[in-house]
C-alpha cells in the first residue's frame, strides 16, 4: 500500500492477505514481491519510478482516485497488470460541487458575502439558472452525474466525449457547443489528447456571460490562458478545484484572478470518502482472490475505464 496516512479500513482482509506500507522511499523495493498494489496516496507520483521493468511485479494495481496519470507509465502500460480505479465513488458528490458553484455563481453569491463583511445594503439582480446552457466535457460517469444534476436545475447539458455515440457528442462538436453554452465544466480525464485542451483558442469562443468550471485534472487547462481570459474579461468567471501543480503555491497568480474560485482538490472528497475508498477496496481484493473478474478496469492505452 502507497501511502496511509490515514490507513483504509482492511479489516475483513485479515489473515487472507499480508499488508505492507509502502512510502516513496522504500516502493521499489517492495513491489517485486507484492501481488496487489494499492495506491492510497492519489497525489504520489512515486509508481512510475518505482515500477519494475524486468522480472516480477504486482498483477493488479488499484487506485485510490478516479484518475490513473499519476501512475501510468510506459512499462506498467505495456505489462499485464490490470490497472483499476476508483470509479463509483466520487461522481455524485463531484456533480453535487459543480452544482454548487453554478448557482453560487449566478445568484452572486460572492459579492453577498463580501457586501455583508462591508456591513453594505447593495441590492442586485441575479441570473436564473433554469434555462441556461451547459456544455460538459467528459462523457464518463463523472460527467454523466454532473449534467444529470444541471438538468435537474433546468439546465440544457450536452456532454462530450472522446467519440460520438447516443446522448454523447464527439470532440468535432465542442467548439461549437462552448460557442453557445453559458457553463463549460471540465471533467475530462488527463490523455495526451485532453493535455491543455482548454487553451487561448478555446477560451476565446465562450460568451463573455459564460463560466468554466474545471474538476477533472488541472493539466486540461492551461491556466495562463484562463488567466488572459479573465483578466481581459473574455469569460465571466471561472471556479478551479484541481490545478497544474498541487498544492497551489501562496505565490501563484491564480488566487486573486478577478471572478476566479479557488478550491484545493476537494470536490470529491466528502465526510466518509476515505471509509468508502477502503470498503470499495475490500469488495475488489474479494473478487480477485477469489479469481472473479474486477469491475473498473481500465484501459491502460487510453487512461480511463472505457464506457458501455
Amino acid at each position: 500500500m502507497l501511502g496511509a496516512e490515514p490507513p483504509p479500513r482492511l479489516g475483513r482482509l485479515t489473515g487472507r492477505m499480508r499488508i505492507e506500507y509502502a512510502d516513496e522511499a522504500t516502493l521499489a523495493g517492495l513491489l517485486p514481491a507484492a501481488d496487489v498494489l494499492l495506491v492510497w496516496d492519489f497525489a504520489s507520483r512515486a509508481v512510475p519510478r518505482a515500477w519494475p521493468g524486468e522480472g516480477p511485479r504486482p498483477r493488479w494495481v488499484h487506485t485510490a482516485s478516479a484518475g490513473v496519470d499519476h501512475l501510468m507509465c510506459p512499462e506498467l502500460a505495456a505489462s499485464d497488470t490490470v490497472v483499476t480505479n476508483a470509479r463509483g465513488v466520487f461522481e455524485g458528490p463531484i456533480a453535487e460541487y459543480v452544482a454548487a458553484l453554478v448557482l453560487a455563481m449566478a445568484k452572486d453569491l460572492h459579492r453577498s458575502w463580501e457586501l455583508q463583511r462591508a456591513r453594505e445594503w447593495r441590492h442586485r439582480e441575479s441570473q436564473r439558472v433554469a434555462g441556461t446552457r451547459a456544455c460538459v466535457v467528459g462523457s464518463g460517469p463523472i460527467g454523466r452525474a454532473i449534467a444529470g444534476t444541471l438538468r435537474a436545475l433546468g439546465v440544457t447539458a450536452a456532454l462530450v466525449g472522446r467519440s460520438a455515440r447516443a446522448g454523447v457528442h464527439g470532440p468535432e462538436d465542442l467548439d461549437r457547443l462552448m460557442a453557445r453554452a453559458d457553463w463549460v465544466v471540465s471533467a475530462a480525464p488527463l490523455t495526451p489528447a485532453t493535455r491543455g485542451m482548454f487553451d487561448e483558442r478555446r477560451f476565446g469562443l465562450m460568451q463573455p456571460s459564460a463560466r468554466f468550471v474545471n474538476v477533472g485534472r488541472g493539466q486540461l487547462v492551461v491556466e495562463e490562458a484562463l488567466a488572459q481570459a479573465l483578466t481581459n474579461r473574455w469569460i465571466a468567471g471561472a471556479a478551479l478545484d484541481v490545478f497544474d501543480h498541487e498544492p497551489l503555491g501562496r505565490d501563484s497568480p491564480l488566487w486573486e484572478l478577478p471572478g476566479l474560485v479557488v478550491s484545493p482538490h476537494m470536490s470529491g472528497d466528502t465526510v466518509g470518502w476515505r471509509d468508502e475508498l477502503g470498503a470499495q477496496f475490500v469488495e475488489l481484493c474479494e473478487l480477485w482472490l477469489a479469481g472473479r473478474p474486477l469491475p473498473n478496469v481500465v484501459d491502460k492505452r487510453r487512461g480511463y475505464v472505457p464506457g458501455h
